[in-house]
């Protein structure tokens, strides 16, 4: 789980090491979706500043770091709405609405205990404005099987998963009652969403989509691939861990 804190002050607490490309780092892009996973004795620590004003509020309130997962169920879609989240988490006694996610998907995680910064998940913050900071970046292998230790979140082999089976494809075709359609291009109707060709509004819109198609009962979600390039990297990571079976 990432702990979340009100500043980098805060963050330094947790950690027993704080290298100086944290600092960097922290100053290019804190508040904001960047997971940063440090020394904290024999163990590591991710810690992120939200740049959402709502949870600064609540961190600020309770004068505690707040270790937390997405509110969702294991595997499932993450929400984007406070909706989304009473109808995953019916139980949950409290729900703080800030409105719908700006980002979408998640915050990328960015591991500085190894020699050189490696990526752990990709996520919301782009690898070419890291490198302006970091230089070379290490990209993950396939990740630890699951049921083992995981150094970040979301990295199990099946995550961000809908109800309904997901298939990516080419050339998705046509939606019908059973079947969903996410694409680039076509008409929109019943079933169909058409999501933006640009990265960031794509992501910002993707898990709602998800959500959407969930909710009107269809069975298989047929998704037009993503282009294969470094800005739509965390996109195809999240549509591969939705397609697992």
């Amino acid at each position: 789980m990432i702990a979340h804190v009100p500043g980098v002050a805060a963050a330094r607490d947790l950690a027993s090491e704080w290298p100086e490309v944290a600092d960097e780092l922290a100053a290019r892009f804190w508040p904001g979706p960047l997971t940063l996973v440090v020394r904290r004795k024999a163990e590591t620590i991710a810690v992120r500043v939200p740049a959402h004003p709502v949870a600064l509020r609540l961190l600020e309130a309770s004068g505690l770091p707040l270790a937390a997962p997405s509110a969702n169920r294991s595997e499932s879609i993450s929400p984007t709405t406070a909706e989304h989240v009473v109808r995953s988490l019916p139980d949950v006694p409290l729900v703080l609405d800030g409105g719908p996610s700006s980002w979408g998907i998640e915050s990328t995680v960015l591991d500085l205990t190894t020699p050189t910064p490696t990526l752990l998940r990709p996520g919301a913050l782009g690898l070419r404005a890291i490198r302006a900071v970091t230089g070379k970046i290490a990209l993950p292998g396939d990740g630890p099987a699951d049921g083992t230790a995981r150094p970040s979140p979301g990295m199990s082999r099946r995550h961000y998963a809908p109800r309904a089976e997901v298939i990516l494809t080419p050339s998705p075709g046509t939606a019908g009652a059973d079947i969903g359609v996410l694409a680039f291009e076509g008409p929109e109707g019943k079933n169909r969403e058409l999501l933006s060709t640009d990265p960031r509004e794509y992501a910002a819109d993707l898990y709602a989509a998800l959500h959407r198609l969930d909710d009107a009962g269809v069975r298989t979600i047929l998704v037009q691939e993503p282009p294969d390039t470094e800005d739509w990297l965390a996109i195809r990571d999240r549509l591969k861990r939705a397609a697992a079976a």
